[in-house]
């Protein structure tokens, strides 16, 4: 008997069309391939297209720069110190680095620009306010709160009618001499305690805070010393006022007052010949 034998289907041959068939798909995918390829690049092209007409396009360049918070400085010359500026693509351009230069300028405490579509940038500026003259080495300087010398007192600046600050800088062994900040800030408090009664503000000339905890003043028309201690400026300034004839009736050539006990006040002077010694009631 013959028996006929099973085929064996891994061993089937492949039917005469599937090699062309193979073939098609390949081209297919291929021509996606390149199709997908080709519009990548014509989308890259037109981005670098569209990124350099708006990096030189005319109205994106900065034609406008406004100017708010100066006083001390013109605008003038807080546009000269970020000269360059206009020009450039407001979208690119380095804001960082235009602050920094307003900040070179020591009228300038702070700074910040702002872009403002299509072609304008806003300039914010903080100046220092000068507080006193603080004498350094015989030359007199502009100083704010901080202790920060803003520049050398001279004619430009004759509008400034500020007390001078003695004492408040200190020399270190190597550098330049240095504002000593507990000492400054002593000078700013004095001069705030004064700003409610601007009669009494004007009549200080001198302020001594070599002591950080005993201001000593001049008042412009008096050489006596008058020592203030470290609060209550005001109040013992208007003591002395209230004493002052008292105390030349009670001594000449009076040198100087200590005002910072209360009731306590003690002067040294030249004892008037027959007279009693002056002193708060």
């Amino acid at each position: 008997m013959k028996v006929k034998a099973g085929t064996e289907k891994n061993f089937r041959r492949p039917k005469g069309g599937q090699p062309a068939r193979k073939r098609a798909v390949q081209r297919r995918f291929s021509w996606r391939i390149a199709s997908y390829c080709a519009v990548a690049v014509l989308l890259l092209v037109a981005a670098y297209r569209a990124t350099d007409l708006v990096l030189h396009a005319s109205t994106l360049q900065v034609q406008r720069i406004v100017v708010h918070g100066n006083d001390r400085l013109s605008n003038g010359e807080v546009q000269a110190l970020i000269s360059g500026l206009r020009g450039k693509n407001i979208l690119t351009v380095d804001i960082a680095r235009y602050r920094d230069r307003l900040l070179d300028s020591s009228w300038v405490a702070d700074a910040a620009l702002r872009r403002v579509l299509p072609s304008t940038i806003e300039v914010f500026v903080s100046e220092r306010q000068p507080i006193a003259l603080c004498r350094i080495a015989g030359r007199l300087y502009l100083v704010d709160r901080s202790g920060f010398l803003i520049d050398e007192f001279g004619p430009a600046y004759a509008q400034f009618d500020l007390p001078i600050v003695d004492g408040a800088v200190r020399a270190p062994s190597t550098g330049e001499p240095q504002v000593h900040e507990g000492r400054i800030a002593l000078a700013a408090r004095v001069i705030d305690s004064l700003q409610a009664d601007e009669t009494l503000a004007d009549r200080v000339s001198q302020i001594d805070v070599s002591n950080e905890r005993n201001a000593a003043v001049l008042l412009d028309d008096d050489p006596t010393l008058l020592y203030l201690g470290d609060e209550k400026f005001a109040e013992r300034l208007n003591d002395y006022l209230g004493l002052a004839e008292r105390f030349r009736e009670t001594l000449t050539d009076m040198e100087y007052v200590d005002l910072r006990f209360g009731k306590h006040i003690t002067a040294k002077g030249a004892k008037t010949s027959g007279a009693q010694p002056a002193g708060k009631n």
